[in-house]
């Protein structure tokens, strides 16, 4: 092609319309603001009550009785395991591990809770050599077991988090035991305060920046 073809167009000049560029950053300026404001007011509004808890009491990995008594004025995320599961449960603990790392500030403040629903086969002692693979620290993370009928009341009415086995299915059949796999936020008067997904990275995340807030909303 030719210097002087009617194709070849002379190069752009950015600096040929000043004030239509100070627009457009102008605009973005604003827009930047109007972000910045609502996520500080997402981050200072309260978290929504999603429910109240029904009184509980199971059987603690030690062997004691723990349930909404000894929670009471405590904040605790929850969650929904088995110690023989052979899918979802190793990384949904390895999860519930890194949030113990991730909020040790809190101290036993805020507690941490692992419901078995699998009861009849998670013993104290089987629950105690699991809370110990994963590295627990017992004085913030509790394993919890017991009736089965009652544990599934209080996770699926309680919590509404799914909980069950299939219909019709063997003993031995671990696949056919079914659970959700969200964390939950509970605040020290037992109100639900929010759902995380485990397998999400950025639920996960937003459950620790809730924790903060939950913190600062109960002083």
């Amino acid at each position: 092609m030719s210097a002087d073809s009617p194709l070849a167009l002379p190069p752009a000049r950015l600096t040929q319309r000043p004030g239509f560029w100070a627009g457009i950053a102008v605009v973005a300026l604003g827009l930047a603001a109007v972000a910045a404001v609502n996520l500080n007011r997402a981050g200072s509004e309260p978290l929504p009550q999603l429910g109240a808890l029904p009184d509980f009491t199971f059987t603690r990995h030690d062997g004691q009785p723990f349930g909404s008594a000894q929670l009471r004025g405590h904040p605790f995320i929850a969650n929904f395991i088995f110690t023989r599961c052979p899918t979802v449960c190793p990384a949904f603990t390895r999860k519930m591990a890194q949030v113990q790392t991730n909020t040790d500030s809190f101290g036993t403040n805020l507690q941490l809770v692992s419901f078995s629903v699998d009861p009849k086969y998670d013993t104290p002692a089987r629950l105690t050599e699991y809370g110990q693979l994963h590295g627990a620290n017992f004085a913030r993370w509790s394993f919890l077991t017991g009736d089965y009928d009652v544990l599934k009341d209080t996770i699926v009415h309680g919590f509404k988090v799914s909980m069950g086995r299939e219909p019709g299915a063997a003993e031995e059949d671990l696949l056919s035991i079914f659970h959700g796999t969200h964390f939950v936020l509970v605040d020290s008067h037992g109100q639900i305060r929010g759902y995380y997904d485990s397998a999400d990275s950025d639920s996960t995340d937003r459950l620790l920046r809730d924790v903060k807030r939950l913190a600062n909303e109960e002083g």
